[in-house]
């Protein structure tokens, strides 16, 4: 079926863009959700009308896909999932677990937008996924898959670091007083020694 899109559909095209798509699609979403019209001579009319103010828009898109890629391709988001002693993942990363992470960042992208396959990532570790902007416009993340045990361990490790540290800390205080009691009696000898000795003179 030909048609042409009221809109940007992602893998499809833009608004205003002449399209042939598979009947079924056509009528089950394009149509239905107004992404689409029917291509006929009324419908094209209405767009060729429409031709300046859809350009503008799509300047002003272009424009925000670049803003957007600059902000974007410093980014590096961090999951935290449940992997075996050998660090090898029990589930599977998904676009919707990097779309929250994204979003908790101030980015509200699209699931659909974001490519990241996930069968490649099988161990803990420094990924990438890629965002698809607008036209061929896209820009690539980073994706730090952590382990949920090894973080649980380093936390293990810092907080008895921090035990010994501050038993360390407890005992240099308790050594520290001993000397000083030390040294107050030793003055205290001293000046009673000093005592004796001018009242003898």
């Amino acid at each position: 079926m030909k048609i042409i899109l009221n809109q940007d559909v992602p893998n499809l095209g833009e608004e205003g863009d002449v399209c042939v798509v598979k009947d079924g699609y056509a009528r089950n979403y394009l149509l239905p959700t107004g992404a689409a019209v029917v291509y006929n001579n009324t419908s094209l009319a209405i767009f060729k009308s429409r031709a300046a103010a859809i350009e503008k828009r799509k300047i002003e898109k272009r424009k925000a896909s670049a803003e957007l890629k600059g902000l974007l391709d410093n980014v590096t988001v961090s999951l935290v999932v449940a992997t075996g002693e050998s660090g090898k993942l029990f589930g599977s990363v998904t676009s919707a677990m990097i779309q929250e992470k994204l979003k908790e960042q101030g980015f509200d992208i699209e699931k659909k937008r974001i490519e990241f396959a996930s069968h490649s990532a099988k161990m803990a570790g420094l990924y990438t996924a890629k965002i698809h902007l607008y036209e061929n416009e896209s820009s690539v993340i980073k994706v730090d898959i952590k382990s949920e045990a090894e973080l649980k361990k380093a936390q293990k490790e810092a907080e008895e670091a921090e035990r010994a540290a501050k038993a360390e800390a407890a005992k240099l205080e308790a050594e520290t007083a001993i000397a000083a009691e030390a040294a107050v009696e030793a003055v205290e000898k001293v000046a009673e020694a000093a005592e004796e000795v001018s009242s003898e003179v």
